[in-house]
């Protein structure tokens, strides 16, 4: 028979193991983040960028999902967890540039016909890096949403962006959240062949582009969350941006 001593010193050694348990998670989640972070860090500092750019496309990247999780078409599929793994995948979109060649990656000017097939490029080099940790890791571990954002978030709802050509819902979500966050912060931003664009005039352009370049519902949500995204981008701009 066991006695209540017996069923405390269990209680005791299983309370132990539950807290060690949520102790590892915890620290294998934030080595996770981090490792992210230094991988995409890497990236735009060979691209001449800043770390703001990650943290604020990240963070359109969410506001959007966040907004478009009560909407019928998206509810089922925006869990919490999934938006949280695009959230923590987002910062990778651009990991392929490390392969891109210095005298194009770093051109101080608008880049060739021939130069900016080569830059293309960057799309699919990231998701196949992507793709081998993919393997290891399996479909389920949060470089699913990473690479799709990689490979994808140059992709247009039309069918005319790279480096597929896909169209429409073929587009994973998480490419088409990318395709708003990037192309925004690009037109906010400073750039060597270009000044940085108003808030209201890069919220034009994507305007312009719903339902050609960019899918009509991601826009409707940017449209919606508006405010929030100029306060991101006031929030986290940097010396090469000047976001109004």
């Amino acid at each position: 028979m066991t006695s209540n001593d017996e069923f405390g010193i269990i209680a005791q050694h299983t309370n132990t193991m539950v807290e060690r348990i949520k102790t590892h998670a915890h620290e294998l989640s934030r080595t996770r983040d981090v490792t992210i972070l230094s991988l995409a860090t890497l990236a735009e500092i060979r691209d001449n960028e800043t770390g703001e750019h990650i943290l604020r496309t990240q963070r359109y990247v969410r506001i959007l999902a966040d907004h478009l999780q009560s909407h019928p078409n998206f509810s089922e599929f925006l869990t919490d967890e999934i938006i949280t793994l695009m959230f923590k995948s987002a910062p990778l979109h651009d990991i392929g540039k490390v392969g891109i060649p210095d005298a194009i990656l770093l051109k101080p000017g608008k880049l060739t016909d021939d130069e900016f097939v080569i830059m293309k490029t960057h799309a699919s080099l990231g998701a196949e890096a992507l793709n081998v940790a993919k393997r290891e890791l399996g479909e389920k571990s949060f470089l699913r949403f990473a690479h799709e954002i990689a490979l994808t978030h140059h992709e247009k709802f039309d069918g005319t962006g790279y480096p597929a050509g896909l169209s429409g819902h073929d587009i994973p979500l998480s490419g088409r959240l990318m395709a708003v966050a990037d192309v925004y912060d690009a037109l906010i931003s400073k750039r060597v062949y270009k000044p940085a664009f108003s808030h209201d005039k890069a919220v034009g352009i994507i305007r312009e582009g719903r339902g050609t370049h960019f899918d009509p519902d991601v826009v409707d949500a940017m449209d919606a969350t508006e405010a929030e995204f100029q306060a991101i981008a006031v929030q986290y701009q940097s010396l090469h941006t000047d976001a109004a």
